[in-house]
């Protein structure tokens, strides 16, 4: 894992320092590292636990008559999210890139998804593409966001990782299907399967202190799923969007979604292994 050094980011230089303490043995030396655990884990969240206080904050304060409508409000206040989170070193540019990369090919599948009444943004606003409010597309790098600062932050390592091309044409055929289930037999179950097949041995090691852990890495995108599931949740019941079973009232999403999450989980993942290549743990286990 690289140190913190003149060009580290903020949160790497409170890392270290947080890293170089020597807590007692037993269960003090626990409890600290699952709050460090903890602590990580909220870093790497930040952009999209912003994204959700803007949600919370615009939905029940936001006045109905403001000159600005409430989406465009979104998307400044996204940006300026990005610009800050750069400015105060608390992001690294290369992060940064990888939220843009995410946000264009999410803006992409939600004009895609919005044409054909998948959902709908009920509010209207100057900033947006179609039926696509811009800050939409933040939603999504988000997602981006997290993978890329926790594979950084946790030093992840992978066991039996398949080979890239196969990784990269899962993820193509997964975002592909996406589009082409609207006229075509939706590919979901079978494209579930070759996951399986694929990464049904595949560990990641995460290193939350000193020590390395490992899970199998189906079961953690399923829990990255799961999370997102949830937040899928707080942006409706906000009414930032609205799926049809929506319309007249709030209802909980349904949690067939957590199978379109966790699809979208693997496009995100391969993405961010073109910047970040997958690596074994460094020493045998």
């Amino acid at each position: 894992m690289s140190g913190p050094g003149s060009g580290a980011t903020r949160f790497a230089r409170v890392r270290a320092r947080l890293e170089a303490a020597q807590p007692t043995r037993g269960w003090s030396a626990a409890l600290y590292e699952f709050l460090l655990f903890g602590f990580k884990q909220g870093w790497a969240c930040l952009f999209g636990a912003l994204m959700l206080g803007m949600l919370f904050a615009t939905h029940f304060f936001y006045p109905v008559n403001a000159p600005i409508a409430r989406y465009d409000v979104l998307t400044i206040g996204a940006i300026l999210i990005q610009v800050a989170m750069l400015a105060f070193r608390l992001e690294s540019l290369r992060e940064a890139k990888v939220i843009l990369a995410f946000h264009l090919v999410g803006t992409v599948m939600e004009l895609f998804k919005t044409a054909h009444g998948s959902w709908v943004y009920p509010e209207p606003s100057l900033l947006r593409i179609g039926g696509v409010p811009l800050f939409s597309g933040f939603m999504y790098a988000a997602v981006g966001s997290y993978i890329a600062r926790v594979w950084r932050i946790f030093d992840f390592r992978y066991d039996h990782f398949p080979p890239r091309w196969m990784a990269v044409s899962l993820a193509s055929a997964i975002y592909i299907n996406f589009f082409a289930h609207h006229w075509l037999p939706d590919a979901r179950l079978l494209l579930f399967a070759i996951t399986a097949m694929l990464f049904w041995r595949t560990q990641v090691w995460f290193t939350p202190f000193r020590k390395a852990r490992s899970m199998p890495l189906l079961l953690g995108w399923f829990l990255v799923a799961l999370f997102i599931w949830f937040a899928e949740n707080i942006g409706t019941y906000t009414r930032a969007w609205v799926y049809p079973s929506q319309g007249a009232t709030w209802s909980i999403v349904s949690p067939q979604k957590l199978g379109a999450w966790y699809l979208l989980m693997i496009i995100s993942f391969v993405l961010v292994s073109l910047l970040h290549r997958p690596e074994k743990p460094s020493d045998p286990v």
